[in-house]
């Protein structure tokens, strides 16, 4: 495979495991084509043509030396300069990153839209989650506004070391593989909903690390209700004042790969329970799961940068 090849393979599995229907992603692609086409041209040279085509901004390819075959990769959760830096002395032929950087980072937010249409599906009303949500992306807008988002992909080039990231589309895989978790096992207490993510392999290894699944609000012995994996996909943490909305739509355990202190009162006093799966652990599958398929294909798979690596292939 090419990293072309690669990528759109990423962007493929991020569609078919998106909580939206096909239509549903076509529809916003089609919203960001009418934004484009009312651009002048000379706002068009600044806008990002990529937008029309992948739905995720978060997910890029940031260099391509042009290598017309992948043998080897070196697939991490946060890869520092160091190593790309190891990733060319073990003589990697591409590093696949989880969280995003350069492009990527800076259009975090962008991709914050598919939680309104999360928090519709679960019962909320559109025009509140849209409201509370829209909020919250300003807010991430803002706090992205300041970072440095070059270094890793600079350090890249400078490298001549293949660069590519993955972000929401294996946060998508992540979050059907949970989601088809509970639907099968149908916990009825908060408690059994912890035991059902400890069985996975990821988060017994993060047990085993001292940051496996948690509950961060409500107790083990509470009955469940109806349970929904709201935060684990969609760029990063929504809107604090959500919450009470869920509750009123009926929502009676929440899981999440991490939240914030503030977060976390809001939902307590919402009286919804709250079930921190783990962040790197959360990562480490998603990125799992689409790793496995490039496997598939016959590239080798290192894992670093805190990936917990585990192959479903061998299981098979």
């Amino acid at each position: 495979m090419t990293i072309q090849e690669i990528y759109n393979l990423a962007i493929e599995l991020g569609i078919k495991n998106d909580f939206r229907t096909k239509k549903e992603i076509e529809d916003y692609l089609g919203r960001k084509k009418e934004e484009c086409n009312k651009l002048s041209k000379e706002e068009q040279k600044y806008f990002d043509k990529e937008r029309l085509t992948n739905p995720y901004a978060d997910s890029r390819i940031h260099n391509d030396n042009g290598a017309k075959k992948i043998n080897k990769v070196l697939a991490g959760i946060d890869i520092s300069v160091g190593g790309l830096i190891l990733a060319r002395e073990l003589g990697m032929d591409l590093v696949i990153n989880h969280h995003p950087v350069g492009l990527a980072l800076s259009g975090l937010d962008a991709v914050m839209d598919l939680q309104v249409e999360v928090m519709e599906k679960i019962g909320v009303p559109v025009n509140i989650a849209e409201k509370m949500i829209h909020k919250r992306i300003s807010e991430v807008a803002r706090g992205l506004n300041p970072v440095n988002h070059y270094v890793t992909v600079d350090a890249a080039k400078l490298l001549k070391v293949n660069l590519m990231n993955v972000h929401t589309p294996a946060d998508n895989l992540v979050a059907q593989f949970i989601t088809k978790q509970i639907e099968k096992e149908q916990p009825r207490y908060v408690g059994e909903v912890l035991e059902i993510l400890e069985k996975v392999p990821e988060y017994q290894e993060a047990k085993k690390q001292g940051v496996g699944p948690v509950l961060f609000s409500g107790d083990k012995k509470n009955r469940a209700g109806k349970i929904v994996a709201s935060e684990i996909t969609g760029g990063t943490e929504g809107s604090k004042e959500i919450y009470q909305a869920m509750a009123n739509a009926g929502i009676g355990t929440i899981i999440g790969m991490h939240q914030s202190e503030e977060h976390r009162k809001a939902a307590e006093e919402a009286h919804i329970n709250v079930v921190i799966a783990g962040h790197i652990s959360s990562d480490s599958i998603g990125m799992n799961l689409f790793l496995d398929e490039l496997e598939k294909k016959g590239i080798e798979i290192i894992p670093f940068a805190g990936l917990i690596r585990y192959s479903r292939n061998k299981k098979k």
